[in-house]
């Protein structure tokens, strides 16, 4: 951690006094791992870090944040750390120890505490017959996928996974503990799905699950000389998809590493991977277009639905990721050109991985009821990143990042969806005006002297003597 924080003894003993043994604070030998997002490329550098182990306890750090004149930043895993800004005043409120899951069987939802990551809840669940909206990796935090929206292998069938929460509890800047719902503080049940840690934190979340125990799916790969075929294959089969399938294709740059698996070590390969919540002999009509490729490797079968937390691959240790991303309004010849001629195989690989999720189906239709984010409109969401150790290799790899990204949208994009966004943006972008305003205006009265920071952040009203527009 190269970054330096400002001592602040008369105020961090507060915090001493409330904790024993959960507070970390500049120069102990804990602080380095305790202060560290997942993605190490976030240089986090907070005046304390507070590990509540329940509600209670993160009320009492709110509290004692205000009370000394610091901020509050609430984080699970930190794979979203780039965007925060400076957290040298601020409290670092790890919620890592907050893991109770509660399994309602006959009502069919679960209720997880703020550190539950999705490799325990659908391991809970599965005991029972059920599952839930997860991303494409195990060691993401529940809340902080849902409230940022969550793009899930169901997503084409069932939509957004924040459409799947019913109610939460969360500590607002006076300290106090309340339940939000359809029917209980409702403005802020609606503005934190999307809106995120912007309005307080979020001790559980409830949220309905799946029952489903198995599904079709798989990957498929190829040597990356096949890319053209595949990515137009997949291109065209994905416009007339059912919605019962969610799918990714990924051009992927290997590292010749030992840790990575022999067949693809120093390798440049062609992935498709995708679920169908459909039978056997229905998915393997759905896979035939590409079975009739001939890829080397054909994972697709029906599986467990837990499999799927470890389908996509994505790497579990922390790492220092640089990424830049974009939703799609369409994804014509000219853009799959594009992307092939700064990304495909004939390009220098600069990049870890390039990816393209399959966005429409439910994903794409407005939800009643639903939060900030209910619907993501698109058709695919692209990503551009890869592993950045030093300063310079981040300079570099963002700037590659970003190239193929303005490859890509310059034939027409949506607005950004913020889960899938590493770094600093006008936030407003991600919302149409409607929203954009009353987020603002929900911002300004629960939290109006701004103690509470998120990764992607809403203004006040009048933040620096201004009205915000």
């Amino acid at each position: 951690m190269s970054g330096t924080t400002t001592e602040h003894p008369g105020r961090i003993q507060p915090f001493r006094e409330l904790y024993d043994g959960l507070v970390v604070i500049p120069g102990s030998e804990l602080y380095p791992s305790a202060a560290a997002a997942w993605n190490l490329a976030a240089d986090q550098c907070p005046a304390v870090v507070v590990r509540p182990a329940d509600a209670q306890q993160v009320q009492l750090a709110v509290t004692a944040a205000a009370a000394t004149g610091l901020r509050v930043a609430a984080q699970g895993t930190g794979h979203n750390a780039g965007p925060l800004e400076s957290l040298q005043d601020a409290v670092l409120l790890r919620t890592d120890l907050m893991r109770d899951i509660q399994i309602d069987v006959a009502g069919r939802t679960a209720t997880v505490g703020a550190g539950v990551l999705w490799e325990d809840l659908i391991q809970a669940a599965a005991k029972h017959g059920f599952t839930a909206p997860h991303g494409s990796a195990p060691n993401v935090g529940v809340v902080g996928y849902l409230l940022g929206g969550g793009l899930s292998w169901y997503g084409r069938s069932l939509g957004l996974a924040a459409n799947t929460v019913t109610g939460l509890n969360i500590v607002l800047a006076d300290g106090s503990l309340v339940r939000a719902d359809a029917a209980e503080n409702a403005e802020i049940f609606w503005a934190v799905r999307g809106g995120g840690g912007n309005f307080g934190v979020v001790t559980s979340v409830e949220l309905e699950l799946i029952e489903v125990e198995s599904v079709y799916a798989g990957m498929m790969i190829w040597d990356q000389t096949n890319a053209e075929t595949v990515l137009r294959t997949w291109r065209d089969w994905t416009a007339t998809a059912p919605n019962s399938v969610t799918s990714t294709f990924r051009l992927m740059n290997f590292p010749p590493l030992p840790e990575i698996p022999e067949f693809l070590r120093g390798r440049r390969v062609v992935i498709i991977d995708g679920a169908a919540m459909t039978a056997a002999a229905l998915g393997a009509e759905l896979v035939a277009p590409f079975r009739a490729l001939a890829p080397e490797l054909d994972t697709f079968a029906s599986v467990p639905a837990e499999s799927l937390l470890t389908l996509h691959l994505d790497p579990e240790g922390p790492l220092p990721v640089v990424s830049d991303s974009a939703v799609l309004t369409t994804f014509g010849d000219e853009a799959l050109a594009d992307l092939l001629a700064i990304a495909g195989p004939s390009a220098p690989p600069s990049l870890f991985a390039i990816e393209l999720r399959q966005l429409g189906g439910a994903l794409g239709e407005p939800v009643r009821g639903g939060g900030a984010v209910n619907h993501l409109p698109g058709e695919y969401l692209l990503f551009a990143g890869t592993v950045a150790p030093t300063p310079e290799a981040v300079i570099e790899a963002a700037a590659a990042a970003h190239a193929v990204v303005a490859a890509v949208t310059q034939h027409g994009s949506e607005q950004p969806y913020l889960n899938f966004v590493e770094h600093p943006v006008d936030v407003r972008e991600a919302f149409d005006p409607t929203t954009w305003r009353q987020l603002v205006g929900i911002k300004s009265a629960v939290d109006p002297d701004r103690i509470f920071i998120a990764n992607h952040p809403i203004p006040t009203l009048f933040q620096n003597g201004l009205p915000t527009s």
